[in-house]
């Protein structure tokens, strides 16, 4: 499994982005991993892009948008992580509030994602959900209140020093991933300097004026906060 560093970052566009679009920002942020080695970056793409930006790319981690818990054989309509595997992902989102997955199918989904080395970014909505999720020991815990997703309010001090202290308490090799809401690079370096790992964001780079150079503010304002 690859190492990540801290702070890391996730470009995470999930279907606002595609294709040739997609790949131009993936580049973007291959290079600003390159420049910036004491950082992890991750972007994530629709399952038929990952093939394309892995072979695009050299730095950065390239990330699913989901996967299942099963094997090899049949699970029509289902995503097999060995294909993940294939095309290039070494990452995968799980349970993220728009594909919620029950404990079971989480559990297996998190074990089958180990046997790959496919490093798990899992989501919680809550402080009980990250706790419960921190039992299975994933790499990534993404603390996330769903009413906050893309609404460019960003979670509470509390939450994210609780929810921080509660899953480092059940397993301190777990990341901690706090994004509800970032939109700019000020909410990137708040996060960072509040105790996360790492963070990401969606609309904040892809509805931006100039998503590329937005895409390095944040990746720069992570460090940034990390050093301080």
């Amino acid at each position: 499994m690859l190492n990540v560093n801290t702070p890391f970052f996730i470009f995470n566009p999930k279907s606002y982005l595609y294709g040739k679009e997609l790949l131009e920002l993936a580049k973007v942020a291959d290079k600003a991993a390159e420049q910036h080695p004491e950082i992890t970056v991750f972007v994530t793409a629709p399952f038929a892009d990952i093939s394309a930006i892995k072979q695009a790319t050299n730095h950065i981690i390239v990330s699913a948008q989901h996967l299942d818990g099963i094997e090899p054989g049949r699970g029509m309509g289902h995503v097999l992580p060995e294909s993940l595997y294939e095309a290039g992902a070494r990452a995968s989102f799980i349970n993220h509030a728009e594909r919620p997955l029950s404990f079971s199918e989480l559990t297996k989904a998190v074990h089958r994602a180990k046997d790959l080395g496919i490093i798990s970014i899992v989501c919680a909505d809550s402080l009980e959900e990250a706790k419960a999720i921190a039992t299975l020991h994933p790499e990534i815990i993404l603390c996330e209140p769903t009413e906050l997703i893309g609404t460019g309010q960003t979670s509470d001090d509390s939450y994210i020093t609780s929810t921080n202290q509660a899953i480092k308490e059940i397993d301190e090799n777990i990341l901690v991933m706090q994004a509800a809401g970032i939109s700019t690079a000020d909410d990137v370096y708040r996060t960072i300097s509040l105790g996360a790992d790492g963070t990401g964001c969606t609309s904040g780079i892809v509805k931006a004026d100039d998503p590329k150079q937005m895409i390095v503010d944040m990746i720069e304002a992570a460090i940034k906060a990390y050093k301080k």
